[in-house]
């Protein structure tokens, strides 16, 4: 079997191996693919796995050999599913993979706001502490996180695994899901959308991007936040508007937020919540420890063996 890897230099580096999938081809990686070489590199391959690299209906009618298609990744809108299923090609997904590193990076973000373990670091450094009359040197809040409300939004496997964490800081916590009250852990309170706002210390993102969630964190919703308030966004850029969360970080409508994704990645140089007031943004590495990505390369290698048995699992249709 002719396996041609697309873009695999995110997910491997050269931290990991594809031995996995060797065992079971002939295996083709290119670190990145521009649109324009997709169709030639796919030629002839009867598997194809991508990341972030298109495959739409044009470049997939014109793959006769191709039977599988596996996204090294949850989001799988890259493929043009419909025509692959015509096709009779089988997609996959690589679900819940970096729960647990996207929860803690929910968290990183959490503290660095509430304690700017960073930044007092570097006034150390700077001789701050060293010149300071008392034992101790702060020069922002320090906000304790104990008896805070944290509101979830979206109560999937990394909504879950954040509230936990939220619950194990003493925090209590609000969900807005589509789950019954009654099927939620103890400690986690069913709310509506507009009260989770209202009523929270914290907010935290983690909707699947919908027609639905497009700018679902817009101007009004951020305004019923409470001026102390600190929105976290671990999930997909669009989900909030960004020139509305700008202008309620620059006017002081709420306190911070913390964000590992954007709405274009890379970011546009004029992106206003680069130059925001207390915005602090991470470059979309909450999946990219190096234990989820080699859990991802290891779903990745299952889904191919279940798909050459027979019995293909995590189909995205």
């Amino acid at each position: 079997m002719k396996i041609v890897i697309l873009d695999g230099y995110c997910v491997n580096p050269g931290d990991l191996s594809w031995e996995g999938l060797e065992a079971l081809g002939s295996v083709i990686v290119y670190d990145y693919t521009a649109p324009q070489e997709t169709l030639e590199r796919c030629r002839d391959a009867e598997a194809v796995l991508t990341n972030k690299t298109c495959l739409p209906a044009e470049i997939l009618t014109a793959l006769p050999d191709l039977k599988y298609i596996g996204v090294l990744a949850t989001g799988y809108n890259v493929v043009d599913v419909e025509t692959a299923r015509r096709q009779g090609i089988i997609v996959t997904n690589i679900p819940a993979y970096s729960t647990h590193s996207v929860a803690q990076m929910v968290f990183a973000h959490l503290l660095n706001i509430t304690q700017q373990v960073g930044h007092h670091a570097a006034r150390v450094r700077e001789g701050a502490w060293t010149h300071n009359r008392d034992f101790c040197f702060w020069d922002t809040p320090q906000i304790e996180l104990y008896g805070k409300t944290l509101g979830v939004i979206g109560f999937g496997h990394t909504g879950s695994a954040v509230a936990a964490l939220a619950l194990a800081f003493g925090m209590h916590v609000l969900a807005y899901t589509s789950k019954k009250a009654t099927q939620l852990p103890a400690g986690v309170t069913k709310a509506t959308l507009d009260d989770l706002f209202a009523h929270s210390d914290i907010v935290s993102v983690h909707a699947p991007l919908t027609p639905q969630t497009r700018g679902l964190v817009n101007a009004a919703r951020l305004s019923l936040m409470k001026p102390t308030a600190i929105l976290i966004n671990t999930s997909r850029g669009p989900l909030v508007d960004e020139e509305a969360l700008a202008a309620a970080l620059n006017q002081g409508k709420i306190r911070a937020a913390g964000l590992d994704v954007l709405s274009s990645e890379p970011p546009h140089a004029d992106n206003p919540l680069l130059t925001a007031k207390h915005c602090y943004i991470t470059p979309h590495i909450a999946w990219a420890t190096i234990e989820a990505r080699r859990r991802l390369i290891n779903i990745a290698v299952d889904n191919l063996q279940a798909f050459l048995a027979g019995k293909p699992i995590h189909c995205v249709d």
